[in-house]
């Protein structure tokens, strides 16, 4: 168990502290604040907004908070690091509290839950209480659309497939609604990517005992979901990391990038060689720049997203370029000396030459074109 239930790494007078990230939700805070005034003890909780936004959120919380009997902080973060989860643990090395409660500003997790969250985790000696709507009693007819709820039910049933011995206790891992004793907490553990931070404190920090509390999801008051494709990528990287390590991870996704490739090298070279009837050498030439281009795009975007800002974007494509048509050179006397030395199927000679060429690729990408700077020490 992590921790000991009952003692604080500091001493503090407040019984909860409010962790609510936002990223535009201007339209949300005013009614966010009534309703935890009106559910929570002024003199025993403080809220924390952690705040990503591109609009004046954080003028409307700062404006709300002088009417609020609530202690209101708002912490405006410029860089975003993390996404949604970075923002979540951030709130949770500023909270004072002696629970850390987390929750959405849009009012999809309705207020008036908190204190049965904090009163469950006190009733049954817990670690951690998660707001579940797949317990008994909970339902999440707040999604709007088949959609959404695809995703939301399939993300679900993937990650608890992952990490089925870790999520034993957690119906719901996909929930943005939870309560962590403080105690039991391990901030400098955490490295979340992305929104899923419930899945990543799971897994990383191990609490002891974890109870759930059903509720129901509620439609969402004001503005727009900030769901996306990138979002689910961003998703899907997070998953590999958690269950293989971040090499690992970032090699898997490489992989999938490269394979995604195949479709549009062999679309534009149907095109030039079928269409516009150029010989297949020189269309074969130009269809890997076409893949090389999809796949420098796709890893630029996704895979090093983080890592960009060590190299320039000429740097990083110029050299991505580069690799792209060293590799293929040199697949072809790799491929001759396997067929021809080692006397191998041509398939099967062809798929070890596509085998090192991806790991040549990744480890050339990960090392060198996005390397991570190494921090110098510095000695008094």
């Amino acid at each position: 168990m992590r921790g000991t239930i009952g003692e604080l790494p500091v001493r503090t007078a407040l019984r909860q502290t409010i962790v609510v990230p936002t990223f535009n939700e201007r339209d949300n805070i005013v009614t966010l604040l009534a309703r935890l005034t009106a559910a929570l003890p002024a003199d025993e909780t403080e809220i924390v907004f952690v705040d990503d936004s591109t609009d004046d959120t954080p003028e409307v919380i700062a404006e709300a908070a002088l009417s609020c009997p609530i202690p209101v902080t708002v912490h405006h973060r410029e860089d975003g690091v993390g996404g949604l989860g970075g923002a979540v643990v951030e709130g949770m090395r500023l909270a004072r509290g002696e629970w850390i409660v987390v929750m959405d500003a849009d009012l999809q997790h309705p207020p008036e839950i908190v204190p049965t969250l904090i009163g469950a985790g006190a009733r049954d000696g817990a670690d951690l209480v998660v707001g579940s709507r797949y317990a008994g009693g909970g339902n999440r007819d707040g999604l709007s659309g088949g959609y959404r709820r695809l995703v939301s039910g399939g993300s679900t049933a993937v990650t608890k497939l992952i990490f089925r011995n870790s999520l034993l206790q957690v119906s719901d891992p996909m929930s943005g609604l939870f309560a962590i004793r403080t105690s039991s907490l391990e901030v400098e553990e955490l490295r979340p990517l992305g929104y899923k931070i419930l899945l990543e404190l799971v897994v990383r920090n191990r609490p002891g005992r974890i109870v759930e509390v059903p509720y129901s999801f509620q439609p969402r008051h004001a503005g727009e979901s900030k769901s996306s494709m990138a979002e689910g990528v961003r998703f899907m990287k997070h998953l590999g990391m958690l269950r293989f390590g971040t090499q690992r991870a970032r090699m898997l996704m490489f992989g999938l990038i490269g394979v995604s490739g195949l479709l549009p090298n062999l679309i534009a070279l149907w095109v030039l060689n079928d269409l516009a009837g150029v010989h297949y050498l020189p269309a074969a030439v130009l269809a890997n720049q076409v893949a090389v281009g999809w796949n420098f795009t796709l890893t630029d975007t996704l895979l090093y997203r983080s890592r960009r800002a060590h190299r320039s974007f000429w740097g990083r494509i110029s050299r991505f370029f580069l690799l792209g048509n060293v590799d293929l050179l040199l697949r072809i006397p790799l491929l001759a000396l396997l067929v021809d030395g080692a006397h191998l199927g041509v398939l099967w000679a062809s798929l070890i030459t596509l085998v090192i060429s991806f790991v040549a690729r990744f480890l050339i990408s990960d090392k060198v074109i996005y390397r991570a700077r190494v921090l110098k020490t510095v000695t008094a």
